[in-house]
């Protein structure tokens, strides 16, 4: 079995390392494992492949910005790509997030469409089937069902400064994503199946496998050293991750309920920019991306409630990894986050109700974190440990081997 992954990035993000995490499996499974990858890389099991330039990366994010072109840039990374799959010939190819700025949708397709092998896609947002956004969720948009055009999103990742090329985008990505013989997309959640079941995609074959983590990682870790480091002796921690931060994750939402909490509260995000940072009321700590799950841990482990407010889940890692850890959560009753939450591990509230975010948080608190912990753990060891959800991947690959 010879598998050839590519994705923006290499054990580094949440689609790097369930890359990695899938490579490992090939490995185990007497395998052999390459990844491509388009920007960001860290140490790896598998071998790697560095797709592109520097340069090729900031002509790609122009035409994005001006012309709205995105995924139709990097063509001489692209190209030798090609040449590069094809020396390596691998039994079966799959893909991850390939928007980023690093490959050229137009030539990798059209060599994906004649070179005869299995191709397997995780989708972890809704890029491939819609004319530029990657969630629409937010304005509640359904143009993607029949044609998009006039994109209210425009202004969002990727980000198009001008002009508004959705219909065309849209037109293009149909004709390509289809015309793959053997193609089947796996969606990271039984929400983004349902999505694509409504869009042009539906014509292929739909496998979801949800998204895993490492659970002998993700486990509760003493947070005596955080409470001293960050002066949190007697206080209730609420956290949040996202990378990167923003009104869909629900960054504003957190503004909001720091106002609500008094000082027996403090609120910790991760991932955020130095600028953002610089701008939080005095009872959020603000921390930047944290790479090393182990820092993660502690952090989650720390928390007596996280809360995930964003309203464009496709999957949550974070909401995985912080129950895991013990840590029951509140989060919104839309897209994917209802999946991850089941009942005895945490909440659901309307999308925007903060207040009704808060009534939770108060509701845990009162029995106690420790009355959420167990149930927590159990169902992200028994629904979301890699072991179980990673080999849907290797028997999928045999299948088609097959």
């Amino acid at each position: 079995m010879n598998v050839l992954q590519i994705d923006v990035s290499v054990n580094v993000g949440s689609t790097g390392r369930i890359a990695e995490q899938i490579g490992q499996k090939i490995l185990e499974n007497n395998g052999k494992s390459t990844i491509a990858f388009g920007r960001y890389e860290a140490a790896s099991v598998s071998e790697k492949i560095k797709i592109g330039t520097r340069w090729e990366q900031a002509h790609h994010l122009i035409i994005t910005r001006i012309f709205d072109k995105h995924g139709l840039g990097s063509i001489s990374g692209t190209k030798t790509l090609i040449k590069k799959i094809e020396k390596l010939n691998p039994d079966i190819i799959h893909l991850h997030q390939i928007h980023g700025y690093y490959v050229n949708i137009e030539i990798l397709f059209g060599f994906l469409a004649i070179y005869g092998k299995p191709v397997i896609w995780t989708l972890h947002d809704c890029w491939a089937y819609t004319g530029h956004c990657c969630h629409y969720v937010r304005v509640r948009c359904k143009k993607w069902e029949t044609g998009c055009f006039s994109c209210p999103l425009k202004g969002y990742y990727p980000q198009s400064l001008y002009i508004d090329n959705s219909k065309e985008n849209y037109v293009l990505k149909k004709q390509l994503f289809t015309s793959i013989p053997d193609l089947t997309l796996v969606p990271v959640s039984n929400w983004l199946a349902t999505e694509l079941s409504r869009s042009f995609l539906k014509v292929k074959n739909i496998h979801p496998i949800h998204n895993a983590i490492d659970v002998e990682k993700f486990i509760y870790s003493d947070p005596s050293k955080l409470i001293q480091k960050h002066n949190l002796e007697g206080k209730k921690i609420i956290l949040g991750v996202a990378s990167p931060w923003s009104a869909v994750k629900g960054l504003n939402d957190f503004f909001t309920l720091s106002k609500m909490m008094d000082d027996h509260y403090k609120i910790i995000l991760i991932g955020l920019t130095e600028n953002q940072i610089k701008d939080l009321p005095s009872n959020i700590i603000g921390l930047t991306r944290l790479n090393d799950p182990s820092d993660l841990v502690k952090y989650y482990s720390l928390a007596d409630v996280f809360i995930n407010p964003s309203i464009a889940e496709s999957f949550g890692l974070v909401t995985v990894e912080a129950m895991a850890c013990g840590t029951p959560v509140v989060g919104y009753n839309v897209t994917a986050t209802p999946e991850l939450i089941p009942q005895g591990t945490g909440y659901l509230v309307e999308r925007g109700d903060v207040k009704g975010i808060f009534e939770k948080v108060k509701l845990i608190l009162e029995k106690g974190k420790n009355y959420y912990s167990e149930a927590c753990r159990n169902n992200v060891v028994k629904h979301y440990n890699k072991d179980y959800q990673y080999d849907k991947y290797i028997a999928l690959y045999q299948q088609k081997l097959n």
